[in-house]
Formats: C-alpha cells, structure tokens, sequence
C-alpha cells in the first residue's frame, strides 16, 4: 500500500492499522501525534483504523530534553 508520511512516499504491507504502521517504524505510540488526511487521531483509536492506499499522514514526535 502507497502512504504519504510527513511528505514522503512509502510503501507497506497491506492490511496496516495505524498503531501497526507505528509499530513497523520503531516509534512509541504514546510518544506520537498522528494526523492522518487533515484528522488529529487520539492514541485511543490507533488500533482500530486500518490504513488505506493513498491515505497522508503527519507524525510529530515528542522528545525529552532541556
């Protein structure tokens, strides 16, 4: 399946939740922001949305520091 993410073009397995896709790229759900077409998910519902070829997505991490 063809995903925009942050702008670039990837390609993944099909079927994919998002919690899935955050999983496959190593990042910690509690730790992301995930916009998917123009909608602010809440990490509640990561699990239960199964990605679509074609759907764009924005991950904003956040990171500990001083």
């Amino acid at each position: 399946m063809h995903l925009s993410i942050n702008g670039q073009s990837r390609e993944f397995p099909e079927p994919l939740t998002v919690l899935q896709l955050l999983v496959f790229l190593e990042l910690i759900p509690e730790r992301i922001v995930v916009e998917l077409n123009r909608e602010i998910l809440t990490a509640d519902r990561y699990a239960g949305i199964s990605l679509q070829t074609g759907d764009k997505l924005e991950l904003i991490e956040f990171v500990g520091g001083g």
